[in-house]
């Protein structure tokens, strides 16, 4: 799990490490009164925000939806439900606030959902949001999310941004120098797709998920992977040679979301 050297992160001045959980879940559907409510992953982004003593803040960021409106409202109900202040961040058709860093940085979480990570990273270049969640992360706002908002933080993973067929992205956000691999167990292309790009070079060292498990960084240190599914499992996928090799590593299951 030994990461290639990258340049020192600076103590945060709050005390909070830089942390980051990048996952493969984190939503189920609702019962009752939502259609969708949080699950376990997005519970476990708030605890290690340390968050205490008043609603945990969580900023929720569609833009690999295109800020689709009907998802950001069940992301809000699922919200109220769970306890959670919740804050979009909408990009298109303009930022829908007028000073975006520092709505950023008085947030606990940010929490990325999922779809076009190539579109994603284009639309959060333009605006800047790149660089603010930099500065975010190293505040020690916990940076999260699922499949696009997973892959975001890494150099790169395998994407189907561009269309049906599977292909490599190589020019994510690099706040975490590895490769990721999203829906591994469910989206069957995805594991021999890693295990090539691994092998020629095209990805670094690359850390996988299968649905429903996470990944918790420290700083860029992988500490720990989490599921809210039984069964489950991370992986870590490492060239030798001309060929990949992967590692299996056994999640702890977080405690279950009524």
């Amino acid at each position: 799990m030994t990461a290639p050297a990258t340049p020192p992160l600076p103590s945060p001045v709050n005390g909070r490490e830089p942390t980051i959980l990048a996952t493969s879940g984190g939503h189920r559907a609702g019962g009752g009164r939502t259609m969708m409510m949080f699950d376990s992953l997005v519970h476990h982004a708030v605890e290690l925000s340390g968050a205490q003593g008043r609603r945990p803040r969580v900023l929720y960021v569609g833009t690999a939806i295109g800020d689709a409106e009907h998802f950001t409202a069940r992301m809000s109900e699922a919200a109220r439900v769970a306890g959670f202040d919740l804050t979009p961040l909408q990009l298109f058709p303009m930022p829908n606030h007028d000073d975006v860093e520092a709505t950023v940085l008085d947030q606990d979480v940010v929490w990325v959902m999922g779809g076009s990570v190539a579109n994603l990273l284009a639309v959060w270049r333009v605006h800047g949001l790149d660089d603010i969640l930099r500065r975010a992360w190293r505040s020690g706002v916990v940076l999260s999310g699922v499949s696009a908002g997973s892959i975001c933080w890494f150099q790169g993973g395998t994407t189907d941004s561009f269309g049906p067929e599977l292909r490599p992205l190589t020019n994510a956000l690099g706040f975490l120098p590895y490769g990721n691999g999203v829906h591994y167990d469910t989206d069957l292309g995805r594991r021999p797709l890693v295990h090539r790009l691994v092998a020629d070079g095209t990805l670094p060292t690359t850390h996988c998920t299968d649905d429903g498990v996470g990944l918790v960084y420290r700083g860029t240190e992988l500490t720990e992977a989490v599921t809210e599914l039984p069964g489950k499992g991370a992986y870590i996928v490492t060239r030798d040679g001309d060929s990949a090799v992967e590692e299996r590593i056994e999640p702890r299951r977080l405690p279950t979301v009524n």
